[in-house]
């Protein structure tokens, strides 16, 4: 059975719709949306020539429609009610289908339908669309089916998930005022100094009059500011697609990131969110039934700094050879001693899933502590900041035509 996209005219009232439905064929498909009160227009299949290039060139638009982070777990939520309820996985997935607005988690979800129809596991359906659900997702739906506990792990996951999207709601809501002041302050320093400035202290020019050196510079960098400004652009555009470029390369993604784990608060900050996403994510996985090497193999990747990437890519290798969890991670410095320490009764002591998710519960709430000591610093420093740098604009233009003033007087 196909996967089609569709677009129709709503017979009783007219109005445009669109959607994704499953059928034989388009034919089949006009019957089917026919009887739902729907006239077809366009039908267009998911696996067509014609579908692959509209997703090609719709691939922007498609990133940002993205399902959220919420958008997954609300639906897994569903499903493991559904399934818990009793209803088979085919039908609960029928009826999610029915009531998801994002589209593209609408498609997904039809497309792993179809695909458990012809007799795939769950699992194997999902690892056709990695960019909704990540490789955590895909092997805790594995080991729910192995131990037939598939509702029990997809209510892990759904916690998982809210609590990821929590944290991350937290970080982005505390930083996004200090970014829109920042970007404001640039803003409005850099009319001042292209717009206002040049004209402003042109009535000096024609005076035979020294300038304090505070005005003389003023109006140096104004002329640069305005007279090159397409060249400092060029060189910020050129700047940032280097840097971005240095990034991408193993090497230089791991000296970048090495550099941020040393800058002063924002440095411990990263570090304390990637540990608590790491004891999250590896308690999540072990309380799901996966192995602890494939557990870490995971966590390994989602962590977001390449640094701690390789302590968790060398500790992988230390387990293989027989050692403890705690031992490599504990020798490589980038891990707190209260973290391996924990690590290590939860070993000793079989409770390690706990004591993993007691270091992700700390370190979250001390994450958000953090977040809002910092975001309370920046707010008034980005006052003081944007303050001093027009007021110095004034000071500098308003001393000279008081020092005129004077002299006239």
């Amino acid at each position: 059975m196909a996967v089609f996209e569709y677009r129709g005219i709503l017979v009783s009232t007219g109005k445009q719709v669109k959607g994704v439905r499953d059928a034989e064929n388009a034919k089949a498909l006009r019957t089917v949306l026919r009887k739902d009160g729907i006239l077809l227009t366009t039908a267009t299949e998911e696996n067509s020539a014609a579908a692959i290039k509209k997703k090609k060139q719709g691939s922007l638009l498609a990133f940002a429609r993205r399902p959220s982070l919420n958008d997954v777990a609300v639906t897994t939520r569903q499903l493991a009610t559904l399934i818990k309820a009793g209803i088979p996985l085919f039908e609960s997935l029928t009826a999610l289908i029915d009531q998801t607005e994002n589209e593209a988690l609408k498609r997904a979800l039809t497309q792993v339908r179809e695909q458990i129809r012809e007799g795939t596991s769950f699992a194997k359906a999902l690892e056709a669309h990695p960019s909704i659900f990540p490789p955590l997702y895909i092997n805790m739906v594995r080991a729910g089916e192995a131990s037939g506990m598939l509702q029990k792990v997809l209510e892990r996951i759904t916690g998982f998930l809210e609590a990821q999207a929590k944290l991350r709601g937290k970080v982005s809501s505390a930083m996004a005022y200090p970014a829109l002041m920042a970007l404001l302050g640039v803003s409005l320093v850099s009319v001042l100094m292209v717009a206002v400035v040049p004209n402003v202290t042109s009535i000096f020019a024609s005076m035979d009059q020294a300038l304090p050196w505070y005005t003389a510079s003023l109006i140096f960098v104004s002329d640069i500011l305005s007279g090159y400004w397409w060249l400092f652009l060029g060189l910020i555009i050129v700047a940032i697609w280097g840097f971005r470029r240095w990034v991408r390369t193993p090497a230089g993604r791991l000296k970048w990131h090495g550099i941020v784990l040393r800058i002063p608060v924002v440095g411990k900050l990263v570090r304390m969110i990637a540990i608590a996403r790491f004891s999250r994510t590896l308690a999540t996985l072990l309380g799901a039934g996966v192995a602890l090497l494939g557990a870490m193999d995971i966590v390994k990747n989602v962590l977001g700094n390449a640094v701690l990437e390789k302590v968790v890519a060398d500790a992988i290798g230390s387990i293989k050879e027989g050692q403890s969890i705690a031992e490599p991670l504990k020798r490589s410095g980038q891990f707190p001693p209260i973290v391996t320490h924990m690590i290590t009764i939860g070993e000793k002591s079989g409770q390690l899933e706990e004591m993993l998710e007691n270091v992700s519960n700390a370190y979250d709430l001390e994450v958000e502590t953090r977040v809002q000591v910092l975001t309370s610093l920046l707010e008034p420093l980005m006052i003081v900041f944007m303050g001093g740098a027009v007021g110095f604009i004034a000071f500098s233009i308003l001393m000279p035509l008081i020092q005129m003033s004077s002299f006239a007087g």
